[in-house]
């Protein structure tokens, strides 16, 4: 099955970034998220903007992936890139042809998975209005959303399978028009998580696309063999600096034990100084 890693730089330079540079734990994710997919379940392309591309081939990273493409628009096609940080993944997610899996970089899959006709997200999640808001909430511009059932619970998208392109491009259109019109918010969360999670689950509701899910959202907290999902240990690194050590010592063991031949990519995060 052909996977995706999404790239887009437009947030960081948007918040003022000058110098483009990714955490130690972040690098040492992104390349076993990539090797392992390839070793396990299939080919994976990175779909990256052009800055982002000047700073990863200058890491010699290029050859983790099964092919490259710069497709991501530098700008997003205008939309609030704060606002919608990760929005650069429903553009370049457009641009894929289904059936396909968008891959979060901090998501590693240690296994062989199977594909069939249903939609695969990595978890459901509970509508908590501090960060699922009524859909009364959002305030639009020249864009009016389909008749969602807001009861379905939203879908985390680190892990997404698409099982066809009309439900793709159901989704990306519906995502990327609401970005478009969305009137601008100091809401970085609620916003972005309604366009990718939220309206991802909405989607396959409203075209009755099944949906299956790689884990049950009430066991995430207990340790799973077949993924490993960083997200929120990413600051717990960066604030324990023996715990990002030990994490870093086992992402390393891993790389060169399993991926012999990708052993200097460990050297070459090892030379980066850790962002912090």
């Amino acid at each position: 099955m052909n996977a995706i890693h999404i790239i887009s730089t437009a947030p960081f330079f948007a918040r003022g970034g000058k110098r483009l540079r990714t955490e130690d734990f972040d690098l040492y994710c992104m390349a076993l998220s990539a090797l392992a997919w390839r070793k396990y379940n299939g080919k994976i392309s990175l779909y990256i903007d052009k800055k982002g591309w000047e700073y990863y081939r200058s890491l010699g990273f290029e050859r983790l992936w099964d092919e490259v493409r710069v497709c991501v628009p530098d700008d997003l096609e205008g939309i609030n890139s704060v606002m919608f940080w990760a929005g650069g993944k429903l553009f370049a997610l457009r641009e894929a042809k289904a059936p396909v899996v968008m891959l979060d970089t901090d998501f590693i899959v240690w296994k062989p998975l199977k594909f069939g006709r249903e939609l695969i997200a990595a978890h459901r999640e509970d509508l908590s209005p501090d960060i699922y808001p009524p859909l009364s909430f959002f305030r639009t511009r020249g864009h009016a959303l389909p008749d969602f059932d807001e009861s379905v619970l939203p879908l985390n998208t680190a892990f997404l399978y698409l099982p066809d392109n009309d439900f793709k491009e159901f989704y990306t259109s519906q995502a990327i028009a609401f970005m478009k019109s969305a009137e601008n918010s100091e809401d970085v969360l609620r916003y972005m998580v309604f366009a990718e999670q939220r309206m991802a689950a909405m989607c396959a509701e409203y075209t009755g696309t099944p949906v299956k899910t790689l884990l049950n959202k009430d066991d995430l907290f207990f340790p799973q063999s077949g993924f490993t999902h960083l997200w929120g240990a990413k600051q717990a690194m960066r604030d324990n600096p023996e715990l990002r050590r030990d994490f870093l010592d086992r992402c390393r063991s891993r790389l060169k034990c399993e991926f012999p031949e990708y052993g200097d990519i460990a050297d070459i995060i090892d030379g980066q100084a850790p962002q912090g």
